[in-house]
């Protein structure tokens, strides 16, 4: 855009009323310049409204998700943790999160805090 906006003022200081036939005059490629600068402006017109939107957007999905979490707490709140209302909002019940954090701690490959009854024997017997 910027190098046909210098074109045309360079043909222009050649002669104002150029005419190559075929077509090819100084006022057809002004024209094609302005109709191409309009295009570009509707264009960089929409970019702005579809970024403005897309911050709205964005701006709503935060605050939805700030909303979420306050109903379920609320939610929690009321009913408890441990409650089927807590469940149907989408929660998972307190016992049930803590048997799943249990079971993925030994699954993990974590030591048993327990002592093994070999071991107890050894130490204690004096071996």
């Amino acid at each position: 855009m910027k190098q046909a906006t210098k074109r045309s003022a360079s043909i222009a200081s050649i002669d104002v009323e150029l005419d190559l036939g075929n077509g090819l005059t100084l006022a057809s490629f002004q024209a094609a310049v302005g109709e191409t600068r309009q295009k570009l402006d509707a264009y960089n017109t929409l970019l702005a409204r579809a970024a403005e939107a897309r911050d709205g957007l964005a701006s709503a999905e935060a605050n939805l998700g700030d909303l979420h979490e306050r109903m379920l707490a609320g939610i929690a709140a009321r009913f408890g943790r441990d409650s089927v209302q807590y469940v149907m909002a989408g929660g998972t019940r307190k016992s049930e999160a803590i048997r799943k954090r249990v079971a993925t701690r030994l699954t993990s490959g974590a030591t048993p805090t327990v002592p093994d009854t070999a071991t107890v024997a050894a130490t204690t017997s004096g071996v």
